[in-house]
């Protein structure tokens, strides 16, 4: 422990002495054993790692980044879920050319839990720029990217972008990922046009409409499932 970095350090401090080894398998069961878990609850982590977030308080952008990628490193999934509370608590001093970091980050230790909380901080980043043509280049190369969870991240970009949301880049998206079998992929389509469908259910309804067959079952279930329930 003496050698971890120190942010490495706080967090272990605060996080060991919650875990629950009873807890964990389950954890790693959910996740596929994919990855291992210290066993303690969403609430009581971010409970445990509010005064280490307190201390970044004044950090700038390369701090919080250098913070996130020494947490990534560390074995059990809890350090990731703290990578992400800290991007996302201070997601206003990302800016652009701070995402090819997180999109880095996406691709390592990969599963949907991780890839989600990070296209939730690149969402919001992408928000403040969404009318540049800088923003515009990074999702068009995230969308052909050969990792399959940058594409996701493309597809989910926009979610809680309600009214503001490009429609006409998210109906293009979702066609050109439709041919996909990937699960992630075609949960992605469907749950990016479920959340538009809130703000704007007819054009959903008519885009789903008019691919017909070409969009899978589960995007076609995801993407109706609020409009059919209203």
């Amino acid at each position: 422990m003496e050698n971890l970095p120190d942010i490495c350090r706080q967090a272990n401090l605060a996080l060991l002495p919650l875990a629950d080894p009873a807890r964990a398998p389950a954890m790693k069961a959910y996740m596929k054993q994919r990855y291992d878990f210290l066993g303690i609850a969403t609430p009581a982590r971010r409970l445990a790692l509010k005064p280490l977030l307190a201390t970044l308080k004044t950090a700038d952008a390369d701090v919080l980044l250098t913070a996130a990628e020494q947490l990534w490193a560390m074995p059990e999934r809890e350090f990731q879920y703290a990578a992400i509370d800290i991007l996302a608590k201070f997601s206003r001093k990302l800016e652009l050319d701070h995402v090819p970091a997180m999109l880095e980050l996406a691709q390592q230790k990969s599963w949907w839990d991780t890839v989600d909380g990070l296209a939730g901080v690149i969402g919001d980043i992408l928000y403040r720029w969404r009318h540049s043509r800088e923003m515009e280049e990074l999702v068009e190369a995230a969308l052909i990217h050969p990792d399959l969870w940058i594409r996701r991240i493309a597809m989910l970009h926009q979610l809680r972008w309600k009214s503001d949301t490009d429609a006409a880049r998210l109906f293009r998206f979702a066609t050109t990922l439709a041919p996909e079998s990937d699960f992630f992929i075609r949960k992605a389509i469907g749950w990016a046009l479920r959340d538009y469908s809130w703000h704007q259910p007819q054009a959903v309804r008519e885009f789903v409409d008019r691919m017909a067959d070409k969009l899978s079952p589960l995007s076609r279930r995801e993407a109706l499932r609020a409009i059919q329930t209203s």
